[in-house]
């Protein structure tokens, strides 16, 4: 069970890093939508022009360089995106499956090749041998992509557009949090948001202007609501940390700010869900939609995605969602008689909900290994969001406590080599464990309040004296 979980994480993850390093593009292109079409800001011909060749070209282009790179660097990320270009001429949808699944494909093939004949090069030869078997293997594999793999996906998009659709119409998606909030709770929010729905947002808004997939799973209403009951009606150091995680959740975008009160107290996932589940038909009755995926999903990336004259609709479905997991979690957190755990302790529950051992929770793993600690990098699914602030507390606490040492944050798949040490979330570590396995592991169960950032900064300052 264990190691399934930690597949389907590496896989969510693996998706995920194909999305976020180009979401840029993508709101560039929903930002461009939004002013320059006839029913836009500032309706411009001329540069309404550029919106179908970079929903088309560029987007899926860009997926598939990324998902070769992520194979097999630079030399993968080519061929990749020459294996997508088949692909995106061979259908006239958008190919973002596509690309997500030829990009990889490509930089998968030109690194077995390469490990084929690796030490069997002539000397001299390498440079001519590198740039033509690249180019022989992209260019086979982009005519079979051509006349093979566009028409399927192209299929194959029409069949899932179908089913989704039916969904919708019957509206059987209000179902879908009964899924996603425990999926997210085991750390597949991003593989989830960025992986599934934003794609099928952009090939939505294509069409429609915008798209409802973009609200499905970046509304920030139900941790609101949730984190709100436990500043009310909430016990010791979780309610005083409430009013800071509901300010970094609803503005910052950060939505693993409330997980923690879920695994300390699981059966608050009932509110949360429900909040989920009232937003959708919200959504649904007011014809809610974005233009381009709000990346983080903060209230303020909400607003500078929704079309003109749609601000308040899409608040609706926030506020909704707000008020019915708000009522919930208050009713849960009332009648809950029980004792409160202590905030940081709450890794009892999160183990027994996520069915692991806590043998994980060293301060720092060998850490006496580490003569100097010139570097520490935060890890997390994506690389921005949970890594980003945890990485911002703990640079503030190395620079008060005045030690020379860089903080910066990565994806798990792009943990460095010369990293000293590597925080990461206790969920998280048995994939961080295999992309650096010789590495050494703070391991924390919350990136804001984590009390091994004080002890590992006590340490850190003791060895530098």
């Amino acid at each position: 069970m264990k190691n399934t979980r930690v597949k389907i994480q590496a896989f969510g993850g693996f998706l995920t890093a194909m999305i976020l390093p180009n979401i840029g593009a993508f709101i560039a292109w929903g930002l461009i939508t939004a002013m320059f079409i006839p029913a836009g800001w500032l309706p411009n011909k001329y540069f309404a022009l550029l919106k179908t060749p970079m929903i088309n070209y560029l987007l899926p282009l860009l997926i598939g360089y990324t998902g070769g790179d992520l194979v097999y660097g630079k030399r993968g990320a080519v061929v990749g995106a020459v294996v997508t270009m088949g692909s995106v001429v061979g259908a006239n949808i958008p190919m973002f499956a596509g690309a997500m699944v030829l990009g990889p494909f490509g930089g998968y093939i030109i690194k077995k090749f390469d490990q084929l004949f690796k030490d069997k090069i002539p000397s001299g030869f390498e440079m001519l041998f590198n740039n033509f078997s690249a180019g022989i293997i992209g260019m086979l594999l982009c005519l079979i992509s051509y006349s093979i793999v566009g028409p399927l996906f192209q299929t194959l998009n029409s069949f899932f557009s179908s089913g989704i659709n039916w969904l919708l119409s019957h509206n059987l998606m209000i179902l879908y949090p009964i899924f996603m909030e425990p999926a997210r709770m085991l750390f597949l929010n991003n593989a989830i948001s960025q992986g599934i729905f934003a794609p099928l947002g952009v090939a939505q808004a294509a069409k429609a202007g915008k798209s409802i997939f973009f609200l499905v799973s970046s509304n920030p209403g139900p941790g609101l609501g949730l984190l709100i009951a436990y500043w009310l009606f909430g016990k010791g150091t979780a309610k005083e940390a409430a009013p800071s995680a509901m300010i970094i959740h609803f503005f910052g975008g950060i939505h693993e700010m409330y997980f923690p009160y879920i695994f300390m107290k699981p059966k608050l996932i009932i509110a949360t869900i429900a909040g989920w589940m009232v937003a959708l038909p919200v959504y649904t009755l007011f014809n809610a939609g974005l233009v381009a995926y709000p990346s983080p999903g903060s209230v303020i990336s909400i607003m500078l995605m929704s079309p003109r004259g749609m601000y308040l609709v899409n608040l609706s479905g926030i506020v909704a969602a707000a008020i019915v997991s708000f009522l919930i979690a208050s009713f849960i957190l009332k009648m809950d008689k029980s004792e409160e755990g202590v905030f940081q302790d709450s890794i009892g529950m999160m183990e027994h909900f996520k069915g692991k051992e806590s043998k994980y929770f060293n301060d720092v793993k060998e850490r006496s290994n580490v003569n100097t600690v010139k570097k520490i990098v935060f890890a997390c699914d994506a690389g921005m969001g949970s890594s980003a602030m945890g990485a911002s507390v703990l640079k503030k606490k190395i620079r008060d406590a005045k030690l020379n040492i860089e903080v910066t944050n990565t994806s798990i798949e792009k943990i460095p080599a010369d990293a000293d040490i590597i925080v990461c979330h206790e969920g998280l570590y048995e994939r961080a464990k295999k992309a650096s396995p010789n590495g050494n592991f703070v391991v924390i169960t919350n990136f804001v309040a984590a009390p091994e950032y004080d002890k590992l900064v006590s340490d850190l300052k003791a060895k530098a004296q």
